[in-house]
């Protein structure tokens, strides 16, 4: 399955999923994609505000290995966090303001990720702006 961030002529962004990208060519160029906004069949591709780049040829979550029940989510919530962090651009406290600039293509498409109030995040979701909210969490309290 693959997500892609999509934009009809009128800009209402939405997503699809596909079975792959040939799907998605496939059903793009028989006129059965459409805005769920306005119905429009003009329909593009147009880049994620949010989306994890890996390098080449690496996983971006360590292979699963059976752990201990009490402790082997917390250890692959802490992989996730880890890869998160080494592949996207802490941009701090200017994240929603970023956030947009790469959604209206005003910046180049980019991992970021920073902090954003909770009124900030709501308006980022109002305007189409794909974002996922993770918890903060102190090393003290992953006991």
């Amino acid at each position: 399955m693959i997500i892609f961030d999509l934009a009809c002529v009128h800009d209402h962004t939405f997503e699809g999923w596909f079975a792959s990208q040939a799907a998605f060519e496939s059903q793009l160029e028989d006129g059965l994609i459409s805005c769920p906004h306005c119905g429009s069949a003009e329909v593009r591709r147009v880049p994620s505000a949010v989306h994890l780049a890996k390098p080449a040829n690496t996983p971006l979550v360590a292979q699963a290995t059976p752990a201990d029940p009490k402790t082997g989510l917390l250890d692959a919530f802490r992989r996730l966090m880890s890869t998160i962090v080494a592949n996207s651009e802490d941009v701090g406290r200017e994240f929603a303001e970023e956030a947009r600039k790469i959604h209206y293509l005003e910046a180049p498409a980019r991992s970021i990720r920073g902090e954003a109030s909770v009124e900030e995040f709501e308006a980022l979701r109002e305007e189409g702006i794909e974002i996922l909210l993770l918890p903060t969490i102190k090393k003290e309290n992953l006991n």
